[in-house]
C-alpha cells in the first residue's frame, strides 16, 4: 500500500518509533496523520512539528480507543492505516505482581484488540485497510530478561496473524513490526537497569525504522522486520526449538555474568 492520500492514525506517536513514523509518513503525500497519545503534549508537540492532529488516548481503555476511531472517521470519513505501536516493557518473571502483569497485558495485548474491533468494521465495508502492530523482535523470539514483555508480544503476534487469516481476503492489510534494540527511552531505561549495553550495539535510530515500515507496508509484508537478522534466529528455532532454547539460556547466563 502506498502512502499517497491515505489517512494515518499512530498510537505512542509522542516519542519513540511513534514519534519517527509520524513525521516520516507526513513527509509523504499524505491526506492527515493523527498523532495519539497517553501523553496529551507530547502528542500535540509532536504534531505541531509535522502539521498534524493530536489527541490525547490511553490506549488500555476501550473508551478512548472508541472515542479516537470516532473523532477521526468524523473528520476524515475513514482511516485507511492504523498503527497500533503503543506498548510499555515490565522486567521479572512469574514473580512480578498482578498489578503489572495485568497493565503490560492491557498496553501490550488489548490495546490492539480495541483497535481492532473499532476499526475494523469501517475498513471492512470500504474493502480496503491496514492495520500496523509494532510487536517487537521479542514476540518471535522472547526475551531473556522480561516474562510479561515477551509474554505479552507473543500473545499480540498471534493476534495480528489471527487477523491476516481472518480478513486478509477481505482487503485487509496486516503487518507487524518488530525490530530489536532500537534507540529509545525504553532501551534506555532498560540498559540502565540491567547495567550492561544488552541490545544496544546494533540498536538503530527510530527514523531508520520507521523507513522500514514504509518499504514494509509498500510490499504489504506481513513481519517488517529492521533487523534482518532476525528472520534467520527466527529460522532457527522453528528448524531446532530445543537447541534454541539452550543458545537463548547461554545468552541470558552470559548477560547475568557480565552485569555482575
Amino acid at each position: 500500500m502506498e502512502l499517497s492520500g491515505r489517512v494515518i492514525v499512530v498510537t505512542g506517536a509522542a516519542r519513540g518509533i511513534g514519534r519517527a513514523m509520524a513525521r516520516r509518513f507526513a513527509s509523504d503525500q499524505v491526506e492527515a496523520v493523527v498523532v495519539a497519545d497517553i501523553d496529551g503534549r507530547a502528542a500535540a508537540a509532536t504534531a505541531d512539528e509535522i502539521g498534524a492532529a493530536s489527541v490525547g488516548c490511553d490506549v488500555s481503555r476501550e473508551a478512548d480507543v472508541q472515542r479516537l476511531v470516532e473523532h477521526v472517521m468524523a473528520r476524515h470519513g475513514r482511516i485507511d492505516i492504523f498503527c497500533s505501536n503503543a506498548g510499555i516493557a515490565v522486567r521479572g518473571g512469574p514473580e512480578a505482581p498482578d498489578s503489572e502483569w495485568q497493565r503490560i497485558w492491557e498496553v501490550n495485548l488489548m490495546a490492539h484488540v480495541y483497535v481492532a474491533r473499532h476499526v475494523l468494521p469501517g475498513m471492512l465495508a470500504r474493502g480496503e485497510g491496514y492495520l500496523l502492530g509494532t510487536v517487537s523482535a521479542a514476540g518471535l523470539l522472547n526475551h531473556v530478561f522480561a516474562a510479561p514483555y515477551g509474554v505479552t508480544k507473543a500473545a499480540a503476534l498471534s493476534l495480528f496473524e489471527w487477523l491476516s487469516i481472518a480478513h486478509g481476503n477481505d482487503g485487509i492489510r496486516v503487518s507487524c513490526l518488530c525490530p530489536q534494540g532500537v534507540k529509545t527511552d525504553m532501551l534506555a531505561k532498560e540498559r540502565s537497569q540491567l547495567g550492561i549495553d544488552f541490545l544496544a550495539s546494533d540498536a538503530l535510530e527510530p527514523d531508520a525504522v520507521a523507513e522500514a515500515v514504509v518499504q514494509g507496508m509498500r510490499d504489504e509484508r506481513f513481519l517488517i522486520l529492521p533487523h534482518p537478522e532476525v528472520a534467520e534466529y527466527f529460522r532457527r528455532k522453528a528448524d531446532d526449538y530445543d537447541r534454541w532454547l539452550r543458545g537463548m539460556r547461554r545468552l541470558r547466563a552470559g548477560l547475568l555474568s557480565a552485569a555482575h
